[in-house]
């Protein structure tokens, strides 16, 4: 048996941003990934933030929606969210938004 190794550039990251007079006030990645199972990609939501005092304004829902919109776009076949289970609030929040919860994420930090 032989172990190979193929490096493959199909992925890309989409940067979706709120900016007010030079500050950031919230920002969203959308990472398109292709891999062998499908012959659409996947995307994968991906450091959602809103700055805590601009909470509450609707842009987390807007920057989500952005990048749904964009998935779409891109006819990916599934778009992925995480969240650590201690944040039940924004678990609330993606399923409102119509995500579902679909599994569990094994993380190894480096």
């Amino acid at each position: 048996m032989e172990l190979k190794k193929e490096m493959k550039m199909d992925a890309y990251a989409v940067k979706f941003t709120f900016e007010e007079d030079g500050r950031t006030l919230g920002r969203a990645y959308l990472y398109i990934i292709h891999n062998d199972l499908h012959d659409r990609p996947y995307g994968l939501l991906e450091d959602l933030y809103v700055e805590e005092d601009q909470r509450g304004r609707g842009l987390g829902n807007k920057l989500v929606s952005a990048v749904v919109e964009e998935a779409k776009k891109i006819q990916c076949t599934k778009l992925i969210g995480t969240s650590r289970y201690a944040r039940t609030e924004v678990h609330a929040w993606y399923e409102k938004l119509g995500f579902s919860d679909y599994g569990k994420e094994f993380r190894m930090d480096f």
